[in-house]
C-alpha cells in the first residue's frame, strides 16, 4: 500500500533505516561488528539489503549413501576426531572425522577455528548435520555443513545468507528478523502502472519476501529500486554538469609538436580521430565531459598528454588523476620524457610526497608555476589549489565514482573533464551510467602487439602449471603470477599472493619477486624493477600490475582463481603480456567447484581478444552488479543486481527512462512521488546528487 509522506516524514524513515544495528534489541557491539564484516555496513539498511544468496532445500536421510546428489541432506553424525589442516592452495580448514548411519563421513569446515568446531561437534555426542554429501573413496565428505542438536533445527527449506567467520546461519536469521520488524511503512516512489505491470510488491513486503523465500518479483523490485536510485542520481549530476558554462581552450600546437618529436612515432589514425574530438570539445564554450576508451596499450595516455599540453598552450594548467601511486609514478616517467622535451614541468602529488617537496608542489600549483600535475586521490584534498585548472584527466575511471571525478574537475572554475579507461564499458552502461559523456574509442590494435594464447586449467592442475613455469623460466621466460588477495583470508578459500610467493620462492629461489598494494612503495618498485631487468623471472602479484606495468620480455601470465575476476579485468591483466616479439601465453587457473558456468564464462577469453566484445559478454553473463565495480574502488556497487544479466540489463534501461521521465515531470522532486524519490536517493546514499536539488 502506498503511504504519502512529507519531506520531514521521509527524513524520519531514512533516519530509522540508517540507525545503527546496535539500536535493535538483541544486537550488541560484537554482533554488530560481525554483521558489518558480512554485509559491509553497520546500519539496519545494510542488513536489510544483505539478501540470501540461495535457499537450502534439504532431504532427511539415514545414511550418506542415501543422500541426494542435487540438494542438501540432513543426517545423523557423531564426531570422533578433530584437526586443523591446510589445503594444497594454503587455505586453512578444520577436518572432523566421524560416523553417520554406519558409514565413515569426513567434514571440512573451511576457514573454521578448531575450538569453535569442537564446541559445535563434541567428540562422541550425536548431532545432526546438513550439507551436500559427496563420495570420497570408500567414505563420504561434506564441506562446511550446518550443525544442529536435532533435525528440527534444520528445516526443509531455509535462506542461506553470505556469512563471515564467527557468525552462523541461526544468528543471522535472528538478526534479519529483528531488522525486518523495524521496517516502517514507506511511500511508493514507483509509478503505479509499472508496479501493476511487473506484479511488484511494496518495498517493505519485497524486503520480507526476499529474505524468506525465492521470490523473483520481490528480488526484481529491489534490484530496480537500486537502479532507479542510481539513474536518478546520475541524471541529477548530468543536469548540473550540462548547465555549467565552459571556456574555450585553444593553442598554437608548439608544445605538442615538441612532445611528439620526442615520442618518435606518428599518431595512429584512431588517435588522431580521438584527439580531434577532444580538441573540438576543448575549443567549445561549454564544459567538456568526454570518455576516452581504448584497449590495453592503444595510446590513450599520449592522446591525454596532448590534450593537457593544449591547456598549457592556452596559459592554463592540467591535472592527471590515477587510482594508485604506482600508476602515478609510471605515468610521471612518460610525461617527464615528453613534457621535458617541450620545456613543461610536471610534478607528482601523492601520499608519499611530504614535507618540503609537498609544500613546493602546492605552491607551484597555486601560483601556476607548475602547469601539469600527476597524482592520486590527494589531488582533490582541500589543501590543493590551482591558479587556473583548465583540464582534469582521470585515468582508470572505473576506480573512481562520479562524485570523485567531478570533485577534481571542481578544482578549476570552468575545468573540462576527460576520463580514460582501458577496460571497455558495455554498450548498456555507455547509454546509462556514462550518458552524461561523449565517447571516443581507440579501436585499433596497438602496433607490434602479438596474439596471446589463452588456456584454462583447473586448480587440480596447479602442480603441472608450476612445473611448466619452471621449464619456461629455464628457457629465459619472464612470468606474471596473479593472485586475488594479498594475504590469507579468514573467510575465503582462495590463494594469497604472500602464501604463493613463499611456496614458489622455495621452489625457484631468488628468481621469484613479490609485488602488492600493501607493500612500501620503494620495496614494491624495486621488485618491479628487478622483474623488468630480468633479475627476477617470476613476479607474484595482485592486481597492482593491472595497469601501467610494461615489460615487453614478459611472455606468460598465470591468473589464479580466475573465476573471481571480471572478464574485463582478466582481459586487462592478460594485456601485460604480448608486448614483445615472442609468442605469449595466458593461463587461467579456476576452481572446478565453481561449476560449468564459470568455466564457460572464462572460455570467452580463450575465443577472443576484442576487449569491447568481452565487456559486453561480461555484462550479459554477470549483470550490472559486478560490471559496475567494487566497494573498495569507491564506485557505486549494484549489490542487489539480478543473476540473470539480460534481466538486469532490462532493469537498467527501464530505470534510465523512468528517471528521465520523472525529472521531466517534476524537476525539483517536490511532488508526492518526487518526495518519495528523494527518500529513495537518501536510502541508497546519493547525498551529493540530492544536494543539487536544494531543500524540498
Amino acid at each position: 500500500m502506498e503511504h504519502p509522506v512529507s519531506s520531514s516524514g521521509a527524513g524520519k524513515i531514512r533516519e530509522a533505516l540508517h540507525a545503527p544495528l546496535t539500536s535493535l534489541r538483541g544486537i550488541g557491539p560484537r554482533g554488530a561488528a560481525l554483521l558489518k564484516e558480512a554485509t559491509g555496513g553497520d546500519r539496519i539498511w545494510d542488513l536489510l539489503l544483505h539478501l540470501p544468496e540461495r535457499f537450502a532445500s534439504r532431504q532427511r536421510v539415514e545414511s550418506p549413501a542415501d543422500a541426494p546428489p542435487d540438494r542438501d541432506a540432513v543426517l545423523p553424525f557423531t564426531a570422533e576426531s578433530h584437526r586443523a589442516a591446510r589445503s594444497r592452495q594454503g587455505a586453512r580448514y578444520v577436518e572432523v572425522r566421524g560416523e553417520s548411519g554406519g558409514a565413515r563421513l569426513v567434514l571440512r569446515f573451511m576457514n573454521g577455528h578448531l575450538p569453535w568446531v569442537e564446541q559445535r561437534l563434541p567428540r562422541g555426542e550425536p548431532r545432526w548435520i546438513s550439507g551436500r554429501i559427496r563420495p570420497e573413496g570408500a567414505d563420504y565428505s561434506a564441506i562446511s555443513p550446518d550443525v544442529a542438536a536435532d533435525p528440527g533445527g534444520l528445516p526443509e527449506r531455509e535462506p542461506v545468507w553470505p556469512l563471515t567467520a564467527g557468525l552462523n546461519r541461526a544468528q543471522m536469521a535472528r538478526c534479519v528478523a529483528a531488522v525486518l520488524e523495524a521496517v516502517p511503512p514507506m511511500p511508493e516512489w514507483h509509478d503505479p502502472a509499472l508496479l501493476k505491470r511487473e506484479a511488484w510488491p511494496p518495498m517493505p513486503d519485497a524486503l520480507r519476501l526476499a529474505h524468506a523465500e525465492p521470490a523473483p518479483e520481490a528480488r526484481a523490485r529491489l534490484a530496480y529500486d537500486e537502479q532507479l536510485a542510481d539513474q536518478l542520481a546520475l541524471a541529477l549530476v548530468r543536469r548540473r554538469a550540462r548547465a555549467e558554462a565552459g571556456r574555450s581552450i585553444t593553442g598554437d600546437g608548439a608544445l605538442r609538436a615538441r612532445a611528439l618529436a620526442a615520442f618518435g612515432h606518428p599518431l595512429t589514425g584512431a588517435q588522431r580521430e580521438a584527439l580531434a574530438e577532444i580538441d573540438a570539445d576543448l575549443a567549445a564554450p561549454h564544459r567538456m565531459r568526454r570518455l576516452l576508451q581504448g584497449d590495453v596499450g592503444a595510446g590513450k595516455t599520449l592522446v591525454a598528454l596532448l590534450a593537457m599540453l593544449r591547456a598549457v598552450e592556452s596559459g592554463a594548467q592540467a591535472a592527471l588523476m590515477v587510482p594508485t601511486e604506482l600508476l602515478a609514478r609510471q605515468h610521471l616517467r612518460t610525461l617527464w620524457r615528453l613534457c621535458g622535451a617541450a620545456g613543461v614541468e610536471v610534478a607528482l602529488l601523492a601520499g608519499s610526497v611530504t614535507g618540503a617537496e609537498r609544500r613546493r608542489v602546492l605552491r607551484g600549483l597555486a601560483d601556476g608555476s607548475i602547469p601539469i600535475v600527476v597524482g592520486t586521490h590527494a589531488l582533490f584534498q582541500e589543501a590543493v589549489e590551482f591558479r587556473d585548472l583548465a583540464l582534469a584527466v582521470v585515468d582508470e575511471q572505473h576506480r573512481f565514482g562520479v562524485e570523485q571525478r567531478l570533485t577534481l574537475a571542481g578544482k578549476g572554475a570552468l575545468a573540462d573533464l576527460l576520463v580514460m579507461t582501458a577496460t571497455p564499458i558495455p554498450r548498456t552502461l555507455l547509454l546509462t551510467h556514462w550518458g552524461e559523456m561523449s565517447v571516443s574509442r581507440i579501436r585499433e590494435k596497438p602496433a607490434g602487439r602479438q596474439p596471446i594464447t589463452t588456456t584454462l586449467h583447473g586448480l587440480s592442475q596447479l602442480e603441472e602449471v608450476i612445473a611448466a613455469c619452471g621449464r619456461a623460466m629455464d628457457k629465459g621466460a619472464r612470468i606474471y603470477w596473479v593472485c586475488p588477495h594479498v594475504a590469507e583470508s579468514e573467510t575465503m578459500e582462495v590463494a594469497a599472493a604472500e602464501t604463493r610467493y613463499a611456496e614458489l620462492k622455495e621452489l625457484f629461489g631468488d628468481t621469484v619477486a613479490l609485488a602488492h598494494g600493501r607493500m612500501d612503495v620503494k620495496i614494491r618498485e624495486e621488485a618491479l624493477a628487478r622483474f623488468a631487468r630480468g633479475e627476477a623471472r617470476l613476479l607474484v602479484a595482485t592486481t597492482v600490475i593491472e595497469v601501467g606495468v610494461d615489460v615487453p620480455e614478459a611472455t606468460v601470465m598465470v591468473i589464479e582463481h580466475a573465476e573471481r575476476f571480471g572478464l574485463a579485468q582478466l582481459h586487462q591483466l592478460r594485456g601485460r603480456v604480448g608486448r614483445g616479439r615472442a609468442r605469449s601465453f595466458c593461463m587461467l587457473l579456476y576452481d572446478e567447484a565453481a561449476g560449468r558456468t564459470a568455466r564457460d564464462r572464462l572460455g570467452i577469453l580463450r575465443e577472443t581478444e576484442d576487449g569491447f566484445l568481452i565487456a559486453d559478454e561480461d555484462f550479459r553473463l554477470r549483470g550490472a552488479g559486478e560490471a559496475l565495480g567494487t566497494r573498495q574502488s569507491g564506485h557505486a556497487m549494484a549489490r542487489l543486481a539480478l543473476e540473470d544479466g539480460r534481466a538486469q540489463d532490462r532493469l537498467v534501461a527501464m530505470a534510465h527512462q523512468d528517471a528521465a521521465l520523472l525529472l521531466e515531470r517534476d524537476p525539483a522532486l517536490a511532488g508526492e512521488r518526487g518526495v518519495a524519490a528523494r527518500l529513495l536517493l537518501g536510502l541508497f546514499g546519493k547525498d551529493a546528487a540530492m544536494a543539487t536539488l536544494g531543500a524540498g
